[in-house]
């Protein structure tokens, strides 16, 4: 159950925190104030307990009273994610507390890597190789949770000589690293989006998360995908939530409506938790792919049907300035890397590659 505080507070400055109009570092804070980033992280290494399944959840319930600060929190907490499956212990030991107290920001970053992954796109920063280290040239144009107090984000490597991609952590410390101003985004504007360039940055093999993205991003993609559905879920319950408090005797044939997508939707939140738990996404990606697709689309009818509940009352701008950004939530969960475009085309290409082996 979430934080009452953090509920009050998130209702409070919900519009706020999309239009921009609150200051997007106080996010991580109230966030770390309520524990919620250490939910489904044991308590040796500082967590509350609980599993990935549990963090989904709490994502989910965030993403309830404001996707920005949700899309925040899902940053910072696929950052830990990564931290978690990392072999670099002592890298671990040295970023998680501070990114389990909110003092740092972890940005995922990993968003070209996953499309690379499926062979979408090239990685767009390369290395070459120093003395005990890298020297690093590239670009990431769209990262979320660069906070400008401090931050961590992840990143896939090129080598430039050859060999097999790798993942780092770049800290906002190393000479070199520039973030750009906030990106002028249409909602979700508190959220410290920006683009990062790098140029000629030399980092150690200390912030070495992985010597093989093509194992290691396989593993860390259930949780990206995975919280990342978070922000779907609770988007399509509190519209759902809005739909029952409209219905009155003039709409009550929606009743039967908003039943059918309760059902579907807790059926598809059901499914997550369960492939998570039992770690079936790892051997087959295909399943979280359709199950992403299935939610988004959840959440688009869900505020659909808040529209249809709601009536005229959405476009007063009294009544309707909370479900006009969830309108624009919905239209943002589609595009969130991987896009459903993206999910849908490498659906498609694993589909054609089973008829061709057959």
């Amino acid at each position: 159950m979430l934080d009452p505080e953090l509920k009050q507070w998130l209702d409070a400055q919900a519009n706020a925190l999309d239009l921009g109009t609150c200051d997007a570092e106080l996010v991580l804070p109230q966030l770390a104030g309520a524990d919620v980033l250490r939910v489904g992280i044991s308590e040796e290494l500082g967590g509350g307990g609980g599993n990935l399944a549990d963090a989904v959840e709490i994502v989910s319930q965030v993403a309830s009273h404001s996707l920005a600060a949700a899309f925040v929190f899902w940053g910072q907490r696929a950052f830990i994610e990564y931290l978690l499956h990392s072999p670099n212990v002592a890298l671990r030991e040295h970023l998680l507390p501070d990114l389990l107290s909110g003092r740092l920001a972890g940005a995922t970053g990993l968003s070209n890597a996953m499309k690379f992954l499926s062979g979408i796109e090239a990685l767009q920063i390369r290395a070459r190789s120093q003395d005990q280290g890298w020297t690093l040239n590239g670009r990431l144009p769209w990262v979320t949770n660069l906070r400008k107090s401090g931050y961590v984000v992840a990143a896939a490597i090129e080598q430039e000589e050859g060999g097999a991609p790798f993942i780092l952590a770049i800290s906002d410390a190393v000479a070199g690293l520039q973030r750009s101003d906030d990106l002028d985004l249409m909602g979700l504007q508190s959220s410290n989006t920006a683009a990062l360039s790098l140029e000629n940055v030399a980092l150690s093999r200390d912030w070495l998360l992985h010597d093989d993205a093509r194992t290691f991003l396989p593993t860390v993609r259930p949780a990206f995908l995975g919280l990342q559905c978070g922000l779907a879920i609770g988007l399509a319950r509190r519209s759902l939530a809005e739909v029952n408090t409209h219905l009155e005797d003039s709409r009550s044939v929606l009743r039967g409506e908003l039943v059918e997508q309760r059902q579907q939707l807790e059926a598809a939140v059901d499914q997550l938790k369960q492939g998570l738990l039992d770690q079936r996404f790892l051997t087959q990606p295909a399943a979280l792919f359709r199950l992403r697709i299935a939610l988004a689309e959840s959440a688009a009818s869900a505020v659909q049907l808040e529209l249809q509940a709601s009536g005229g009352k959405a476009f007063l701008s009294a009544h309707g300035s909370a479900f006009a950004r969830r309108w624009r939530e919905s239209a943002f969960v589609p595009i969130i890397t991987p896009s459903l475009v993206q999910l849908r085309g490498e659906l498609q290409r694993q589909a054609q590659a089973s008829v061709t082996a057959a």
